[in-house]
């Protein structure tokens, strides 16, 4: 299978610091939706499952030809290069991280071809809707707003959110994020939402988490309110900062991102995640990538797990 990384997509440089509301990841809306979800209030299986297909359509029922892909053959995916360990460049230019090598695994199921394309997250989505992109990944919380602007495949991962910190700072908590606390997140993310909507705070908003992380190690920003998995991929030995907690977040497990109206893409998608379970590949990248989550018990919390209903996680 043969793996490119394009620049088919250009992207529009934007400000350090982004003074605006809160809009939904492609959502297209201005400001923040106003409905509180508390992102850390754990698992809630019971709306989950509403989203989760029973089972899933045999690889070898799947119709490539009908898939309504932008070029026949290949997936088109917008992801972004910025944030290990899930989606980013490495130093030889190619795309990498859990997200998208979990995709190229299913991709390879269905025998197609993938082309990644950077691009930043608070415009993926729209980019997906308007199908400048067949699949948008980014670790994407599978929110209902969102679900108003893209379809998602069955869940394949679950996050932490977590607060990073310099080493001296006061905020030592999420308990501690309070008014006059100089709060930083990445525009349009379940972090956003969560300070915003949440914790009615207003945070100081950035384009991406290069950007962000640059602002808490230079003392402009007093936490970083981040997913997990990037503040574990930011944070580095003497850069003077630190992870100081995270907390489980699986109330909206992350997916792939595919235009509403291509339902045979997101069911093709969906057999490919329940074949690369069913053969070890999830549990094997989920090792490897996430080095905090060594046992079956870390990678599928209170009751977690990753596919369709029907698809069992191999237990070795």
């Amino acid at each position: 299978m043969k793996i490119k990384a394009l620049k088919w997509l250009s992207t529009v440089p934007v400000a350090v610091v982004m003074a605006v509301s809160l809009a939904a990841c492609g959502g297209g809306t201005a400001a923040p939706s106003g409905t509180s979800t508390d992102a850390l209030a754990g698992s809630d299986q019971q709306t989950l499952d509403k989203y989760t297909t029973k089972d899933v359509t045999a690889l070898d029922k799947i119709d490539k030809s009908k898939l309504g892909l932008i070029t026949p053959g290949t997936l088109k995916v917008g992801t972004l290069s910025d944030a290990p360990p899930n989606i980013f460049i490495d130093k030889d230019g190619n795309f990498t991280g859990y997200d998208n090598e979990l995709l190229k695994a299913m991709a390879a199921k269905l025998g197609l071809k993938v082309e990644f394309a950077s691009t930043k997250f608070q415009g993926l989505l729209a980019q997906v809707k308007n199908k400048q992109f067949d699949v948008g990944s980014s670790s994407i919380s599978t929110t209902d707003a969102r679900r108003e602007t893209v379809a998602f495949t069955n869940g394949y991962d679950f996050g932490y959110m977590a607060i990073v910190t310099k080493d001296d700072a006061k905020v030592k908590s999420f308990d501690d994020l309070k008014q006059g606390v100089r709060i930083g997140v990445v525009q349009g993310t379940v972090q956003d939402d969560f300070v915003t909507n949440t914790l009615k705070l207003e945070p100081v908003r950035f384009p991406d988490y290069n950007t962000v992380y640059a602002n808490v190690k230079s003392g402009q920003i007093d936490a970083w309110v981040a997913p997990s998995q990037q503040a574990e991929g930011q944070v580095k030995s003497g850069d003077g900062t630190k992870i100081a907690e995270k907390k489980v977040n699986t109330q909206n497990f992350t997916a792939y991102a595919v235009a509403k109206d291509n339902q045979p893409l997101t069911d093709a998608l969906n057999s490919a995640l329940d074949a690369v379970i069913a053969d070890g590949t999830w549990t094997k990248l989920t090792t490897q990538w996430y080095t905090d989550r060594p046992t079956i018990k870390e990678q599928t919390p209170e009751g977690w797990k990753p596919g369709s209903k029907a698809v069992q996680v191999p237990t070795k």
